[in-house]
C-alpha cells in the first residue's frame, strides 16, 4: 500500500467472569501444540496402552522452574506419564486412580460434585490429573498433597465453589489444592475459585512446587506458601491472574527461594471485593519479583523486616500504598532457566492464556489431529520435505479434509503461497516456543521480479494465503526487508503474511514486519473474507494491519516500532473495507512498543484506487493502550476524511486511551453490543484442527 503517508469485605453473590481459552500455551509462556494422538475410552475403566497408541502431548508434559530442578531423589515433575491414560467421570473413579499405588494420567471428563462438601481427595505420587479440554470441574472439594506424596502435576481443571457463605471463614478449610510436605507438583493452567479458605496452600515443607498459567479470583485467601520454621521450599509462580482476592496474593512464609514473574495482580474497580495487599515476603523468605504488572492493587508488593525482595521490571498501574524491596535474594537461572515476556504485555497475555484450554486433555483433539493427513518438514533432512512450500505443493488439489503440516524448528528463508485450490491446510510449527520456526523472506513492493517488473505489495508477501478454512499457529513469519539499505528502491511496502481468503484462523503466531506488514484481504472485492487472529503478536510501523477483509484481532499484542531512521510514527490499521462489511476489530489486547509517546495513530482510512464506495472500519475496545498513542487518534487517508467513515473505540484503558470527543469517538454501551467478536464471525466459529 502506498504511503501517503485488613478488615474482611464481603463479595456479591455471583459467578466468576468467563475468559476466552487460547489454545496450546505452554508453561514457559510460549506457545507448544502436541500431536494429540492418544485416544480414551468411554468409561474409566478404559485405557490406553503406551505400546499401541502414541501419547498425546499434554499426556507427557513436564514442568519448568522449581518443580524441574532434580531434588530429593525426583527428577524433575512428568506426574504420571508413565502409566496408563484413564477417563473420569465420577467421584469414585477419581478417587479410585489419584489414590493408587500405580502412575496414572486422570482425565476428568466432567463436572464431578464432591460429596460430602470439602472432600479434598487424598492424591498419591505419579499422578496427573488434567481437565478435558473445558469440561473438567471439581465443585464443592479439591485435592490434598501429603507429606512425601511428589512428582504430581494438576492441570486444565476448574475447581470451584466450596464456599460457605462466611468470607473470612476460619471453620471450614476447603482448599482447592492443598499441599503439606509435597514435593515436584506443577499447578498449570486452572480455574481456581469461590472456595472457603485458600485456593492453593503450599505448607509444611513443600518443595519444588511451580504454579503456572491459572487464574486465581473470587476468594479471601488465593495463596498462602509456609506455615513452618524451616527455609526449605523453593517455588516458582509465573504467568498466574489473580483477580478479586483479599489476600495472601500470595503471602510467602520462610521460603528458601520464591521466584515471582509475569503475574496479573488485578483489583477491579468497583466489586465488593477490595485488595489488603499483593505479593508478600515473610519471615526469611528470599523472594525474586520479575515483569509483574499491578493493576489497582492496595500494598502490591510488601516485605517483613526479616525477608528479602528483590524487584525487577513490574509495572504498577493505579495501585496504593506499600511497594517495597531490599536485600539480595538469589539468582533464578542458577537453578533453571526462563524466559520473561514484557511486562506491560502481561495483562493481555494472560487474559488470553490463564485458565483451561480446549485443545488439552479432550478426545476431539486427539482425533480430529489423528484424522488429519500430517505432513512433516525439517531443514535437517528428518521429515518428509525440507521446503514448506514443498509440503504444500504436495497437498492434493481440491482436497476434502485437513492437512497440517508439522514444521520443525529452524529458519526457513522461503516464499510460501498455499493456492486457492489447496483448502483446509494447517501450518503448525513443532517446536516448544513459537519463535522456534520462522518462515521469513524480504521482497518489497517496489523488489524486482526475476521476468521483469516488481512484485508490488501484494506479492511482497512471505506467506500468502488464498485458500479457504487456513490454520497457522505456532510459528513466526517474518518479512526482513532492509529499508535502509534500500533507499534507491521505489516502494518500501514489505508485507509478511497476506490472507485473500475466508475462515482463517491464526493462533500463537507471530508476524512481523515494518511497513504492511499483515494484509488481511479477499479474494475480490464482493467476496467474503474472515480472519481471526488471537494470542499473537502483530508488529510493524506503517499501516502494518491493513486490508478489506473481516478481521478480528482478539487477545494478542500489537507492537510499534521506530522507522528505519530511528523515527517515531506510523498507522496501526489501515481498512479498505467494503460498504456494508465488518471491517477490522481489535479487542482484549495490547498496544504498545518502544516508540515515542504521542507518536502513532490507531488508523487511517484507505479508499483503495480513490474508490468513494469503501467504507473503511476499524474498532478498537476493551484493549490497553500505551502512552505512544496519539490523542487524536485517527488519520486521514488519501482525500477522504475519517470522520465520514467508521472509526470508534469502546472502554479501552491505558496512558493512550482517551474519552469521547469529536476526534475520538467512543461506542455507546448499545452500539458495542453490536460490535462484538460473533458480530465479525457470523456463522463461524474458529476451531482448532
Amino acid at each position: 500500500m502506498t504511503e501517503t503517508r485488613n478488615r474482611p469485605r464481603h463479595r456479591r453473590s455471583r459467578s466468576a467472569l468467563a475468559v476466552g481459552i487460547p489454545l496450546a500455551l505452554t508453561a514457559a509462556g510460549t506457545l507448544a501444540y502436541g500431536t494429540d494422538l492418544g485416544l480414551f475410552g468411554e468409561d474409566a475403566q478404559q485405557k490406553a496402552s503406551a505400546a499401541t497408541t502414541a501419547a498425546p502431548a499434554w499426556a507427557t508434559a513436564t514442568a519448568d522452574g522449581f518443580a524441574s530442578v532434580n531434588s530429593l531423589g525426583q527428577n524433575g515433575t512428568y506426574g504420571g506419564r508413565d502409566g496408563q491414560i484413564v477417563t473420569v467421570k465420577t467421584q469414585a473413579d477419581l478417587e479410585k486412580y489419584a489414590t493408587a499405588a500405580e502412575p496414572y494420567v486422570i482425565v476428568v471428563a466432567g463436572t464431578i460434585n464432591m460429596n460430602p462438601v470439602g472432600k479434598e481427595i487424598k492424591v498419591q505420587s505419579n499422578k496427573t490429573i488434567v481437565g478435558s479440554g473445558t469440561s473438567g470441574h471439581i465443585v464443592g472439594g479439591g485435592f490434598f498433597l501429603g507429606s512425601g506424596v511428589h512428582n504430581v502435576i494438576i492441570r486444565n481443571l476448574t475447581i470451584r465453589d466450596a464456599y460457605q457463605g462466611v468470607w473470612n471463614d476460619k471453620d471450614h478449610d476447603f482448599d482447592a489444592i492443598q499441599m503439606d510436605g509435597a514435593h515436584h507438583v506443577w499447578i498449570d493452567h486452572n480455574d481456581l475459585r469461590h472456595m472457603a479458605d485458600g485456593l492453593i496452600d503450599v505448607r509444611k515443607d513443600s518443595t519444588n512446587v511451580t504454579v503456572s498459567w491459572n487464574k486465581l479470583s473470587n476468594d479471601n485467601k488465593a495463596f498462602g506458601i509456609g506455615w513452618t520454621e524451616n527455609v526449605v521450599t523453593d517455588i516458582t509462580i509465573h504467568h498466574n491472574w489473580i483477580r478479586e482476592t483479599e489476600q495472601r496474593n500470595p503471602s510467602t512464609d520462610n521460603a528458601a527461594h520464591a521466584h515471582l514473574y509475569n503475574n496479573f495482580l488485578e483489583d477491579v474497580a468497583g466489586t465488593d471485593i477490595k485488595s489488603s495487599y499483593g505479593n508478600y515476603s515473610r519471615g526469611k523468605t528470599k523472594m525474586v519479583l520479575e515483569n509483574s504488572y499491578f493493576q489497582g492493587v492496595n500494598n502490591p508488593v510488601i516485605k517483613d523486616s526479616t525477608a528479602t525482595l528483590v524487584q525487577r521490571g513490574s509495572v504498577f498501574s493505579g495501585t496504593s500504598g506499600r511497594n517495597e524491596s531490599g536485600g539480595t535474594a538469589f539468582d533464578p537461572k542458577t537453578y533453571y532457566s526462563y524466559t520473561l515476556d514484557a511486562a506491560a504485555n502481561v495483562p493481555s497475555l494472560l487474559k488470553s492464556g490463564a485458565g483451561p484450554r480446549s485443545s488439552i486433555g479432550t478426545t476431539a483433539a486427539a482425533a480430529s489431529t489423528k484424522a488429519a493427513t500430517t505432513l512433516t518438514v525439517a531443514k535437517d533432512g528428518s521429515g518428509q520435505y525440507t521446503t514448506v512450500q514443498s509440503a504444500v505443493d504436495a497437498v492434493p488439489a481440491n482436497n476434502a479434509s485437513r492437512v497440517v503440516i508439522a514444521v520443525k524448528p529452524g529458519t526457513y528463508r522461503e516464499l510460501v503461497k498455499v493456492p486457492a485450490n489447496k483448502p483446509h491446510v494447517t501450518i503448525q510449527g513443532t517446536g516448544s516456543s513459537r519463535k522456534d520456526t520462522v518462515i521469513v523472506y524480504n521482497n518489497a513492493s517496489g523488489t524486482p521480479k526475476p521476468g521483469g517488473g516488481t512484485y508490488g505489495t501484494g506479492g511482497s508477501a512471505t506467506v500468502a494465503v488464498e485458500a479457504d478454512d487456513f490454520q497457522a499457529r505456532n510459528l513466526t513469519i517474518n518479512n526482513d526487508f532492509d529499508e535502509k539499505a534500500n533507499q534507491n528502491l521505489n516502494g518500501h511496502q514489505a508485507v509478511a503474511l497476506r490472507t485473500a481468503a475466508d475462515k482463517v484462523f491464526l493462533d500463537g503466531v507471530i508476524v512481523g514486519g515494518d511497513q504492511d506488514t499483515l494484509l488481511v484481504d479477499t479474494a475480490a472485492k464482493d467476496k467474503l473474507g474472515r480472519v481471526y487472529m488471537k494470542n499473537s503478536y502483530v508488529v510493524g510501523n506503517v499501516d502494518f494491519i491493513f486490508g478489506r477483509a473481516t478481521a478480528v484481532i482478539d487477545r494478542s499484542v500489537i507492537t510499534l516500532k521506530k522507522r528505519w531512521d530511528g523515527s517515531s510514527a506510523g498507522y496501526v490499521t489501515a481498512p479498505s473495507t467494503p460498504a456494508n462489511r465488518k471491517g477490522i476489530l481489535i479487542t482484549n489486547s495490547t498496544i504498545n512498543g518502544d516508540v515515542s509517546d504521542r507518536s502513532f495513530f490507531l488508523g487511517r482510512n484507505w479508499h483503495a484506487g480513490g474508490d468513494a464506495s469503501l467504507d473503511p472500519q476499524t474498532t478498537v475496545r476493551n484493549s490497553t493502550l500505551s502512552a505512544a498513542v496519539k490523542t487524536t487518534p485517527w488519520s486521514d487517508m488519501g482525500g477522504f476524511s475519517w470522520k465520514d467513515d467508521r472509526f470508534a473505540e469502546y472502554k479501552n484503558s491505558g496512558a493512550g486511551s482517551g474519552s469521547a470527543s469529536s476526534d475520538r469517538p467512543q461506542l455507546t454501551d448499545a452500539q458495542a453490543t453490536g460490535q462484538e467478536v460473533a458480530d465479525w464471525l457470523g456463522d463461524w466459529t474458529p476451531t482448532a484442527s
